[in-house]
């Protein structure tokens, strides 16, 4: 099932005699796992039948005193609560699959699974959504999908502040700063935009480049989509100061960099051939928002379909010299003045 799914049979209050949170992206599986934590039982109830156990105090990785722990009763009469945290510590599995053949009616339990997935080859696992189970996979976001989550996110959060009768938007370019400079860790993000969102000062209503170097210390004016506007431009100074600030700073890995250059200037090769450049129908073949579809046709008036090609092959040259091949002692800032003064003539 999908976070999604899960989350709306809970608010329902629909629950599963037990729950397999698990995958490499722990954010939603904290998620899930607070909710039921804050709200299955009153407070009162929680002090009585919510037990919180870590894998790694289990002996040996048997599951056994989890499944002694959830055949007992409900001491309040309603749900016993048992979360699991750290299961992935959890080695020897047998005691929940016999659980599963006729589990304790008013009791719910929840596995924590992180970093991974527990072994699905198992007759349990195989059978687990039979039994009543519920099986959440967090999967980790793809770099090309972080942009998108950012702006989902800030929009969720949007709807709620209107009803507090305040706002937040985000700016698209900042989006693409963030989604670059953040990773794919969804809990690193939603700290840094919870951060931006709730360190707005009074009045300000849209993340912008200002609002992020002052709160979270990403550089407005030196990060790869400057480099990317300053080659549109054909600003040879303005790339080459910040490829220079690049080359100084352990934030921004030549490796890393380029590989969201090459990723425009290989759109681009795309943008060139498309029969419709309209934004509507460009942003989706690109895979980009419409609002970026122009600096595409500024960059195609400047690059050719041919140099876009050949700027292609410096970036997979660049590549390999940066892995060791052919290139016995030049260094990044070497490496990054050859890759400009090669695009911009």
């Amino acid at each position: 099932m999908k976070y999604e799914e899960v989350m709306i049979g809970l608010k329902q209050g629909k629950y599963a005699p037990a729950y397999m949170l698990c995958g490499k992206e722990s954010y939603y599986i904290d998620k899930v796992s607070d909710y039921i934590e804050q709200n299955v039982l009153d407070a009162m109830a929680r002090e009585f039948d919510q037990t919180i156990i870590y894998g790694k105090d289990l002996a040996s990785g048997d599951v056994s005193p989890v499944i002694g722990a959830a055949r007992g009763f409900a001491m309040m009469g309603g749900y016993k609560v048992i979360i699991v945290k750290e299961a992935q510590n959890i080695k020897k599995w047998e005691a929940l699959a016999m659980y599963m053949d006729n589990p304790q009616p008013s009791t719910i339990l929840v596995f924590c699974y992180k970093y991974g997935s527990p072994d699905k080859r198992l007759n349990l696992f195989k059978n687990w959504e039979k039994k009543g189970g519920v099986l959440m996979e967090s999967e980790q976001l793809r770099d090309y999908q972080v942009e998108k989550w950012i702006r989902d996110y800030v929009a969720e959060r949007n709807k709620e502040l209107k009803a507090l009768g305040d706002e937040v938007q985000i700016d698209e370019k900042v989006a693409k700063i963030l989604a670059d400079s953040l990773g794919t860790d969804l809990t690193q993000i939603v700290g840094s935009l919870q951060k931006l969102i709730d360190g707005r000062p009074e009045g300000v209503k849209v993340i912008d480049a200002a609002l992020v170097e002052r709160n979270i210390g990403i550089s407005k004016d030196f990060n790869v989509f400057e480099l990317q506007s300053a080659l549109i431009a054909g600003d040879v100074v303005k790339a080459n100061r910040i490829t220079q600030y690049f080359a100084n700073s352990k934030d921004h890995p030549m490796i890393k960099e380029l590989g969201i250059l090459y990723g425009f200037f290989a759109n681009l090769m795309v943008y060139h051939y498309l029969p419709d450049k309209s934004d509507r129908v460009a942003g989706p073949a690109l895979g980009v928002a419409p609002f970026f579809v122009k600096d595409y046709a500024a960059a195609a008036r400047r690059f050719s379909a041919g140099k876009t090609f050949a700027i292609i092959g410096y970036f997979r040259d660049i590549d390999a010299r940066l892995k060791g091949i052919n290139n016995p002692s030049a260094k990044d800032g070497d490496l990054w003045k050859e890759l400009i003064y090669k695009i911009l003539h």
